[in-house]
């Protein structure tokens, strides 16, 4: 089974048991300051799941981009990706466990879908800790639809939970479904969830029927949902009997273009595998980064920063290979002609993603050029030394001041007959990842994003900085992004020149006349036509149901979005713009914040 086929039979199979289709979302999160990526499919419905009324309805499927960076450094072994594929299904308050179990083994095993045999599948379920009783209902089900009590497993809270991303918050137990290889099991505690290998995880349920209070304790939720998924990649290795998403039809035609290229044969040796599987999947991810509506830019903060680490990864990965010239843009002609059918918008911006990969990739020769530059300078010095040693904080100086890989610098010092103290640089290495994740992306496992008063003030205020902007700037302003927290907001948007103060200083009044008038925020549901041809925003390249939700801000603005909204703009406080700069060509950025009124 190809991915296209996987693809089409889950979408066909939900629709058949009543679920709206909906359209995959950007992978640059909107309003969610907790991740810098879209990490599951669930990530965009958080809103829906945490209340807000979806207008496509309570029964929902689509296939969802996703990436996740937090294994980058395992890219290359057989099994780990940045970038993948997400199949999902989900339910606003309507059908819970049996419905969602009897479906997920509908479509397992009946001869039009998967055809899984029933022997072949185990699976795990909560047994239930810290006040939450044992999920004796899912075992239940499972064991009236055929599964034998002996491949029923219960697993403790860190196998089988979904929590929130914060302290507090929407959550609950899930039940897992793994496939049996065939494998022998690697002893007597072998079970689902063992890393042998004998099981693979082939979908996950997720049913978020508590919420977890400040003090630690579960209350059960009056309006219960189910958010389940199944990666794409790993399904379609599993259905094919392959060992390794890499030996599919997926991955097949971007390890041939690493052969023409680089003159090596994928199966030959380990070491060439891991860089060819390495550009393979990053070439891959990078694509669909720069491909997307929301695209950012290689740089040196935030999503940037990851999309110019995977770039140059693969790139250095490529010279390893043999390859000296800019290579990445016949990888990622692969990856546009694969996916511009399910994705329409890479095929859209194919030819900005080919020149923002070429851009990088010279950018980083130079880079190279530099690093290996100032390592000859050193060199004399370093033949001085009797232990014939580079230390490992002259080699992360290289890294962090010219971006010099410490591959390539333990390459070159080989290449003098030194050694390179690489226990030291890692020590070096380890510090500087920590401060950097500190302020760079959590991991995102079934949370929810900040939905409280002040974040939602926030959003709010987006509407009426974009509207403010327009009046005083011109139409041709547009929102190109936001971020925001419980302490700030963010809002980038079109604009090809700085903001005079007076310019700046209009915009806030016009912004604060609407809170002093406590406007009343009003939600419709309309077709996405009649939405526009009403006047309401939309925000460009952004993908839209059908149906949409519409907000109303007075008679001031109008939006088609998801939300969430005060309901009277008089709650919100008084908006201040704190700066505003340059993000990146023709885009302005603004900080700005809420402050409580006088009293």
């Amino acid at each position: 089974m190809t991915a296209n086929e996987l693809r089409a039979k889950y979408i066909a199979f939900f629709k058949s048991k009543a679920h709206a289709e909906i359209s995959g979302k950007s992978l640059i999160p909107e309003n969610d300051p907790t991740v810098l990526f879209t990490t599951a499919g669930m990530h965009p419905l958080v809103p829906y799941l945490m209340g807000e009324p979806h207008p496509a309805g309570k029964r929902l499927t689509n296939y969802q981009k996703c990436i996740r960076t937090g294994d980058i450094d395992a890219v290359g072994d057989s099994s780990h990706l940045t970038c993948f594929e997400m199949l999902g299904n989900w339910s606003l308050g309507d059908y819970f466990k049996k419905e969602a179990i009897t479906y997920s083994f509908e479509f397992l095993t009946s001869p039009e879908y998967l055809a899984l045999p029933v022997d072949s599948l185990s699976v795990t379920v909560f047994a239930g800790e810290e006040g939450v009783p044992r999920d004796e209902e899912s075992a239940a089900i499972w064991n009236s639809l055929g599964i034998p009590v002996e491949r029923i497993h219960f697993l403790p809270r860190a196998d089988n939970w979904w929590g929130p991303a914060g302290e507090t918050g929407p959550c609950g137990p899930d039940t897992e479904m793994f496939v049996d290889t065939g494998k022998p099991s690697c002893g007597p505690e072998c079970r689902p969830g063992c890393h042998c290998g004998k099981y693979i995880e082939i979908w996950n349920d997720v049913f978020m029927q508590y919420n977890k209070q400040k003090d630690g304790t579960y209350q059960k939720l009056e309006r219960t949902c189910v958010d389940t998924g199944m990666g794409i990649e790993r399904t379609v290795a599993m259905l094919n009997g392959k060992k390794s998403v890499y030996e599919t039809e997926i991955f097949i035609p971007f390890i041939a273009a690493v052969e023409s290229i680089s003159g090596k044969k994928y199966g030959a040796n380990e070491a060439d595998d891991v860089s060819i599987r390495i550009i393979c999947d990053h070439a891959r991810a990078a694509t669909f980064i720069l491909g997307d509506p929301k695209g950012v830019t290689p740089s040196n903060v935030g999503a940037g920063y990851v999309l110019r680490r995977l770039i140059r990864r693969a790139v250095r990965h490529g010279r390893k290979l043999g390859i000296d010239g800019l290579f990445l843009g016949s990888i990622a002609e692969v990856a546009i002609g694969m996916y511009r059918g399910p994705y329409p918008e890479i095929g859209e911006k194919a030819d900005f993603v080919l020149a923002e990969l070429k851009a990088e990739e010279e950018k980083f020769l130079v880079t190279l050029q530099k690093g290996e530059a100032e390592f000859e300078k050193m060199l004399p010095n370093l033949l001085k030394n009797p232990q014939r040693t580079m230390s490992g904080r002259l080699a992360f100086k290289l890294y962090d001041t010219y971006g010099f890989p410490i591959e390539l610098t333990e390459e070159l010092a080989a290449e003098g007959g030194l050694s390179v103290n690489r226990e030291e640089f890692d020590e070096a290495f380890k510090k500087h990842q920590e401060l950097s994740r500190a302020g760079s992306e959590q991991v995102f496992k079934g949370g929810l994003a900040d939905h409280s008063e002040q974040t939602t003030a926030y959003h709010t205020a987006t509407h009426l900085l974009q509207k403010a902007l327009r009046m005083v700037l011109g139409d041709h302003v547009g929102q190109k992004g936001s971020n925001i927290t419980a302490e700030r907001m963010r809002f980038d948007f079109t604009h090809p020149a700085p903001m005079t103060p007076d310019e700046i200083r209009r915009v806030e009044e016009i912004v604060n006349e609407q809170i002093r008038a406590d406007l009343p925020v009003v939600m419709e549901i309309m077709p996405l036509e009649e939405a526009k041809k009403s006047g309401a925003m939309a925000l460009f390249g952004e993908k839209y149901e059908d149906t949409v939700k519409v907000y109303s801000i007075g008679s001031f603005s109008k939006e088609v979005c998801g939300g969430p909204h005060v309901d009277r703009t008089g709650t919100m406080g008084v908006f201040h713009i704190q700066k505003e700069q340059s993000s990146s060509a023709g885009v302005r950025r603004i900080r700005a914040v809420l402050e409580r009124a006088a009293e």
